[in-house]
């Protein structure tokens, strides 16, 4: 797992250092890649880290490379989401599993969203919520790893 995390994510990334992105707009990619790559909305990924790379100029292959590799994370996150999300309203409980929702969705996009609306409603709150407060600690972590690597790299 660490030698495929390491070859999948890590060398890719330090390659499009070595290209010549600044740390600051690497930093900005992977963050909004982590941050859109995580939204609890299936299928939407994808397309708004298109759009926000895009309409912010950053690096395509980078915010792509992070939303492609967090899939399985954003899938496991939904149901947490949900949760998160009935909490901050005051929502009872919806009655879902991923087998259940995945079952839902397999009937059809509109089907899907018309039973499930109050649960994507209350994931999308939780996810931008938490999203507000986690980008920002996030662009700074990495963009000081992007630029302590940079210079340990020029000094060489």
């Amino acid at each position: 797992m660490k030698k495929w995390f390491r070859r999948r994510l890590v060398e890719p990334i330090l390659a499009l250092l070595r290209q010549g992105i600044t740390p600051d707009k690497l930093a900005q990619a992977l963050t909004l890649g982590v941050v859109v790559g995580l939204i609890p909305i299936l299928g939407v990924s994808t397309a708004l880290c298109a759009i926000v790379a895009l309409v912010l100029r950053l690096n395509m292959p980078a915010i792509q490379l992070v939303n492609y590799v967090l899939a399985p994370v954003q899938l496991l996150l939904i149901i947490p989401f949900v949760r998160f999300g009935e909490y901050l309203t005051g929502a009872p409980a919806f009655p879902i599993t991923i087998a259940r929702g995945l079952e839902t969705i397999s009937r059809g996009a509109l089907p899907a969203i018309r039973v499930l609306w109050d649960a994507i409603a209350h994931a999308a709150l939780a996810w931008a919520v938490i999203a507000l407060l986690v980008a920002p600690i996030l662009f700074v972590a990495l963009r000081a790893l992007l630029v302590r690597h940079q210079r340990r790299v020029s000094v060489r």
